[in-house]
């Protein structure tokens, strides 16, 4: 019964890191509030919006109307249709003709050992016409004050990159376990105060779906011809800035855009395993973070039924039923502030089990040489 308490012990504690974290990193990770001044500060630069787009005509179209009624008074849409085998280009092309902001770009061939979306990213920055870029995933829809509201957290930061998470919208069952795990990551165990304060490489964050850059400072550090070969420009594209002497920092964009990532089971499971080298499933990370996430989320719903079913004394089922109940509170509160889905939360452990499984997933298939195919393509 000793180690059984000791470990019951280990299990509060790993518990009560990410959800005192959790609660700290919610605060700054929220806008900062924007003032009439500062908006119209904001109002005063322009704005290219960079969209790389492949296979895109289920949804280019509204993103691209959402886009249009923008009250920002300057901006450009920059759309590259990447060998789409679809009528992405056709339905783009459409909207250019009856509106002037839009213009369609058509990628050159894919180079080899470059990854398709940062060529396209790449593209689409040495075509932009303004000294502000927003690279803008093609399924993610903003809200009409999202450009300027940007503009304005970007004047408030003293930043190179800036990344903004948008309101992630799930349908299926492994949707709405799953994708809301990025927040559970990310503000559980990435510490916002040191990385605003220092630009070590180790503090990169960020979300692929939205990025703002200063122009000068983009080329000035490669962009993203530095990480050609890359999949997760999320962690890779901060990476590269703050390597190169940049700040970067991140936000909550939930209230002006939204994106729904993946669409059932298998788009999920493709796209947590196609980039998840490049994050936690590697030779540093994955043990740590199996022992973080296991221990903190799964293992005391694990240990408090154990404690009923073998009678263990009263104090040990007391302590694994407090564990138990602060492991569940920071994908309660991200439910709340990011609108994600209740069953996730109930299912909580579950969602932090097949996660990790899909990690060790992915770092086998890398083990293995293979990679995973994403949109028609292996890179």
């Amino acid at each position: 019964m000793i180690w059984i308490s000791i470990l019951s012990v280990a299990i509060l504690l790993l518990s009560l890191l990410p959800t005192l974290m959790f609660i700290k990193n919610l605060q700054l990770y929220l806008p900062a509030n924007q003032t009439d001044e500062r908006i119209a500060a904001a109002h005063k630069e322009s704005i290219s919006v960079l969209i790389p787009a492949r296979n895109e005509a289920a949804g280019i179209a509204v993103t691209l109307e959402h886009l249009l009624k923008s009250d920002h008074p300057q901006f450009e849409i920059l759309v590259l249709d990447d060998h789409s085998e679809d009528g992405t280009a056709e339905i783009v092309s459409s909207i250019a003709q009856r509106d002037n902001r839009v213009r369609l770009l058509h990628s050159n061939p894919l180079p080899t050992g470059w990854n398709g979306k940062q060529h396209a990213c790449w593209q689409l920055a040495q075509q932009a016409q303004h000294p502000w870029l927003l690279f803008l995933d093609a399924d993610v829809h903003v809200e009409v004050a999202a450009l300027s509201r940007i503009m304005a957290q970007m004047l408030d930061r003293p930043v190179s990159l800036l990344s903004g998470f948008p309101r992630q919208v799930t349908g299926t069952f492994s949707e709405q376990l799953l994708i809301p795990m990025m927040h559970i990551v990310l503000l559980g165990y990435l510490p916002i105060e040191r990385m605003r304060a220092s630009h070590d490489a180790s503090f990169s964050a960020g979300c692929g779906q939205l990025f703002f850059a200063k122009r000068a400072d983009y080329f000035q550090c490669g962009g993203h011809a530095k990480i050609s070969a890359s999949r997760h420009d999320g962690i890779k594209l901060p990476k590269l800035f703050r390597s190169s002497g940049m700040s970067t920092d991140l936000f909550d964009a939930t209230d002006l855009s939204a994106c729904r990532m993946y669409r059932g089971y298998a788009q999920v499971t493709r796209g947590l395993l196609k980039n998840a080298t490049e994050g936690i499933a590697n030779a540093v990370l994955l043990i740590p973070f199996t022992i973080l996430l296991g221990g903190a989320f799964v293992a005391p719903s694990i240990l408090i039924v154990l404690a009923l079913i073998f009678g263990w004394p009263v104090w040990l089922s007391v302590l694994l039923a407090v564990a138990t109940l602060v492991s569940f509170v920071p994908r309660v509160m991200a439910a709340q502030r990011f609108r994600q889905a209740w069953l996730g939360v109930v299912l909580h452990p579950l969602a932090v089990a097949w996660f990790l499984m899909l990690q060790w997933r992915a770092w086998l298939v890398g083990m293995l040489g293979r990679r995973v195919a994403w949109r028609g393509r292996m890179s």
